[in-house]
């Protein structure tokens, strides 16, 4: 059995890479062909590529298509670009502006993976005759007692990526391979340097690859005309303190930028699409333990969360450290979370992850109470 868990010999198993032009899948590409495995590089261009042309920093478009291209020819393996671009418009951007347009804060990444990238390409990756798809994301799979594929926090706590994948099914985790899940970037970066990749100090990733500027706002008001039109800020005590320029300029927690000043610091409590309403108020006022969860994904075996109860950890925003809950199955996919310790900010529209100590359980995405 050769070291991504598949009984073949490495020149026998096909591996579809997804190469996104950075230095994690350009490092997973040639890793892999450096093990003697039938490597073929895949590149979605998910947006124009010629605005992107010359952004730094971002994916799947521009320099960093080039970037790929160039990586597999110094390999020596095949690559294809794949224009993706409709369909991630129509899976990825559109349903992004809807939910800013709904008054929740979306997480674009996720969809993609959960869409574009784990469901079209994993297809994809099959049609090529591969035994599997990999990816440069930090996080591991490891077989459980059951014989089947589980989820688990990658080694390094700094890049972990497992809040984003929290949407994969137990399906798609058995095809799929994450070769960079135990190490560190560094160690990344010098395995990209020893094998002579060319990418081994690009920068990384930091904006949304459609969000050129990082101006979420004209991107939603270019998609949803209309989005931006004025409303009421409104304290909890029922003041109206002014007026803003669009809710999709405010999530939960907020607190810098409301355009309001009582003289005491304000936070947003909620947001209203219908009444076009912003609610601020105290720290105290974000608050939350309870947290209803829809469109659970839940792939820690077994039937499902049980409407028992199961006590876990959970993460309700990427960078937040996880916090100990007891999680509920409701029906019709939904959750309901209760928190040992209220938590500032739960945002509709983020997800909700689950997990078992390093274990990712599942998740599901945060409803407005």
């Amino acid at each position: 059995m050769n070291s991504l868990g598949i009984d073949k010999d490495p020149a026998d198993t096909r591996v579809v890479v997804a190469m996104s032009g950075g230095v994690d899948s350009s490092t997973t590409a040639g890793l892999l062909a450096e093990q003697g495995y039938d490597v073929v590089g895949v590149t979605l261009q998910l947006y124009d590529h010629g605005v992107a042309i010359e952004r730094a920093n971002t994916c799947c478009a521009g320099r960093d298509i080039q970037d790929a291209r160039r990586v597999a020819e110094s390999i020596g393996m095949p690559h294809y670009v794949l224009v993706y671009e409709s369909r991630f418009r129509e899976q990825v951007m559109e349903e992004f502006a809807d939910a800013y347009v709904n008054g929740e804060t979306p997480v674009p990444c996720i969809t993609c993976n959960q869409t574009v990238k784990f469901r079209d390409l994993l297809a994809t990756a099959k049609d090529l005759g591969a035994e599997a798809l990999a990816t440069g994301h930090y996080i591991r799979r490891e077989m459980g007692a059951s014989g089947r594929a589980e989820m688990y926090r990658g080694v390094d706590a700094g890049k972990d990526q497992s809040y984003f994948l929290f949407a994969t099914t137990s399906e798609q985790l058995e095809f799929l391979r994450f070769p960079l899940g135990a190490m560190d970037k560094a160690e990344t970066r010098a395995h990209a340097e020893r094998l002579q990749l060319g990418v081994a100090e690009k920068a990384e990733s930091q904006d949304l690859c459609f969000v050129p500027d990082g101006n979420y706002a004209r991107i939603v008001e270019r998609l949803r005309p209309g989005a931006c039109d004025p409303g009421d800020i409104v304290h909890t005590d029922g003041r109206v303190l002014g007026q803003h320029d669009g809710i999709i300029n405010y999530t939960v927690g907020q607190r810098k930028g409301l355009g309001v000043a009582v003289g005491e610091p304000l936070y947003v409590v909620s947001v209203d699409a219908e009444t076009r309403q912003v609610t601020v108020g105290s720290h105290d006022d974000i608050l939350e333990r309870y947290v209803s969860v829809r469109d659970v994904n839940w792939i820690g075996g077994g039937e499902g969360v049980s409407p028992d109860g199961i006590r876990m950890s959970v993460k309700l925003r990427s960078t937040q450290m996880p916090a100990i809950a007891t999680v509920y199955g409701k029906p019709n996919g939904h959750a309901e979370v209760i928190l040992d310790e209220a938590e500032a900010g739960i945002s509709p529209g983020q997800a909700c992850v689950f997990y078992d100590g390093e274990r990712v359980m599942g998740g599901g995405w945060i409803m407005r109470r």
